[in-house]
């Protein structure tokens, strides 16, 4: 009984030992096994409270599109509205990239993938931000957005912004070897930061510029739907939130990163 449970400690500690060197956990008295991958995907990197919330959420939503797939297909098909229908395939696009981009965070800690985690960041936030644009441009046609003429220029409006915006960022990632995606709390990158505070205090303005509106002479310029104003209230606060973190982590601070 004694070498049993010798040879079980032994077995265990080098279990451990090469957990340690090969990303692997193994726990014993009942056979669950982490793998290397999957002990990567969840503990590395950010740590795991990080990737479980990233991950939960977006699938979150996901599921959500999921399960009103049926009753919104079913509205879109009635109402055949062209722009609602790309808005709707934009959507579930840019969900589900961002739901890739959320489980594949280890990819940002392992040598070797730095590019396809920047390609892959790189669209998803494009992805995003299209969304955010094109929402903003088609609202603020007013009574005039309807129509494919609507969509065509509201989408050509945004594809010019998000194409630019995601130009620069290419520049930045390949040309200047700046790693926007790639977060290192010990050592914060200050010019990374410092165009990420630029590209948040941009947002922030637009945000706060259409609220000023709203209180202005040109309030009749903008939609009357109470909706639109309660989303550039929640955008104008996230984005200000962004850029207060943006600003602590260039500043070394690193709970900004959360």
């Amino acid at each position: 009984m004694r070498s049993l449970e010798e040879a079980v400690e032994s077995a265990v500690a080098i279990s451990l030992r090469d957990g340690h060197d090969s990303a692997a956990a193994a726990a014993v008295g009942g056979s669950f096994v982490i793998g290397p991958n999957m002990y990567g995907w969840l503990f590395e990197c950010h740590g795991f409270w990080h990737n479980v919330l990233l991950i939960a959420s977006a699938l979150a939503f996901a599921l959500y599109l999921a399960a009103q797939a049926r009753k919104s297909f079913s509205k879109l098909s009635s109402g055949r509205s062209s722009i609602m229908i790309a808005y709707y395939g934009c959507l579930w696009l840019a969900s589900l990239l961002n739901l890739t981009w959320c489980s594949l965070q280890a990819w940002e800690c392992t040598a070797g993938k730095e590019v396809a985690w920047n390609i892959l960041s790189l669209f998803t936030t494009s992805g995003m931000l299209f969304l955010e644009v094109s929402l903003v441009a088609f609202l603020l046609q007013g009574n005039s957005a309807s129509g494919l003429h609507a969509l065509t220029r509201t989408f050509v409006v945004s594809g010019l912004i998000v194409g630019l915006d995601l130009l620069l960022k290419a520049i930045y990632l390949f040309a200047f070897g700046i790693p926007l995606f790639i977060d290192d709390i010990d050592n914060p990158h200050r010019v990374k930061w410092g165009l990420w505070v630029v590209h948040r205090l941009v947002l922030t303005a637009v945000y706060g510029s259409i609220l000023f509106m709203y209180h202005s002479r040109w309030r009749e310029r903008l939609p009357a739907r109470p909706a639109f104003y309660r989303y550039v209230i929640i955008m104008l606060i996230m984005n200000a939130l962004a850029l207060f973190a943006c600003g602590l982590t260039g500043n070394g601070a690193g709970f900004g990163l959360w």
